[in-house]
């Protein structure tokens, strides 16, 4: 071990004599090695850092971009003479009006009509194995609803056993809340500083061009979202209305469910719509409740379609369908619901900058290519 220590010093020692550099000293390899381990500690320490904080970092995260969301009503209002603060304060207040408004008139039904959900659910799941021959066959093979009532009984038993944590629980989503609202005031009032800070971190010959790709994500993001409210807002409306008509129970429950699933893309809309089919077969007759209820939901989600979603969202998002499917399976992978939402327009607006570019230089590239002898 000597002999080999002894040959490898020399051969490193002819290689610097070799190249005209002194042999490297013992205390500068020990300087490079602490600098190396200075660097590894640093780096674990930014993570540790970041990995603690990641609570604060995705309400921030989810504030600045409820922030661009917003950000094209009030650039509109400032466009027509208003100043920013009040353009930001006019849509904020109006906001917080139209959710009290919405809390006020849904949520007493909400609460009162999901209580009798759960509690007449086995009664339910009894008529609706009345109604269907072939679900009546599955459960006496299966036993399925004898499962699903011992679930939903736990389920209930667990919630009153737990009444105090799921209190901490909704305290907690209101302060995280709360949190995220200030934080998205603050982004909104800031955004053209927070706009020109990035596109000056770029070089300047760079900055045009960030500029653009900076107004374009902010294009597509908050037109996209805005839309995509206002689509699941008018779901909702639409099937309240259907389910009321049709003398469907628990109409509140079920349009608020209708309007969160219709956020989601490509499989939201059809998740609503089986859920509140199964309802007005386990609380209605088959004919005509149930059968005119699954022809509203085919009927609408064609209007939609084609009809209220081009309308509304316009250019807002150009993407296969396979794209939106996967950013949507990634966001909400990440962060759930609100990852998913975020998402798309982040995904359109990388997809309307990064196309643009390509042909660009798959025009230039041809052009050199021809003009080469």
């Amino acid at each position: 071990m000597q002999t080999d220590g002894r040959r490898i010093s020399e051969a490193l020692a002819d290689g610097d004599q070799r190249t005209g550099r002194a042999p490297a000293s013992r205390l500068t390899v020990f300087g490079w090695a602490v600098a190396a381990a200075g660097g590894v500690a640093a780096v674990a320490v930014a993570a540790m850092t970041l990995y603690s904080v990641r609570s604060v970092l995705i309400k921030a995260v989810i504030g600045l971009f409820l922030a661009v969301s917003l950000d094209p009503p009030v650039r509109w209002m400032v466009g027509r003479g208003a100043r920013r603060g009040h353009a930001v304060a006019i849509i904020f207040l109006t906001t917080l009006v139209l959710t009290a408004l919405f809390l006020w008139a849904f949520l007493p039904p909400l609460l009162s009509q999901g209580t009798g959900l759960t509690s007449d659910f086995p009664g339910y799941l009894a008529h609706l194995r009345r109604q269907s021959p072939a679900l009546a066959r599955l459960d006496d093979r299966f036993h399925l609803l004898e499962h699903i009532t011992a679930w939903a009984r736990t389920m209930l038993d667990r919630a009153g056993h737990n009444a105090w944590t799921y209190g901490q629980r909704a305290m907690g989503a209101l302060s995280s809340a709360l949190l995220v609202g200030v934080l998205t005031i603050y982004f909104m009032l800031d955004l053209p500083r927070i706009r020109k800070g990035l596109v000056a971190a770029f070089p300047q010959r760079h900055r045009r061009k960030a500029d653009d790709a900076v107004a374009v994500v902010a294009d597509k993001v908050g037109s996209y979202m805005i839309g995509n409210f206002a689509i699941s807002a008018i779901a909702g409306v639409a099937t309240f209305v259907a389910l009321t008509a049709l003398q469907v129970p628990f109409a509140v429950p079920l349009a608020v469910f209708v309007a969160l699933t219709d956020l989601l893309p490509m499989i939201g809309a059809t998740l609503g719509a089986v859920v509140c089919i199964v309802a007005a077969l386990a609380t209605t007759d088959l004919w005509p409740n149930t059968i005119v209820v699954a022809l509203f939901f085919v009927v609408y989600q064609q209007l939609e379609n084609y009809l209220i979603a081009p309308r509304v969202l316009r250019n807002a998002v150009q993407m296969p369908a396979l794209a939106v499917l996967l950013a949507a399976l990634i966001g909400g992978t990440l962060l759930g619901l609100i990852g998913a939402l975020m998402a798309i327009p982040i995904a359109a607006a990388v997809r309307a900058i990064t196309v643009p570019a390509l042909r660009t230089r798959r025009q230039d590239s041809l052009t050199t290519t021809h003009e080469t002898p």
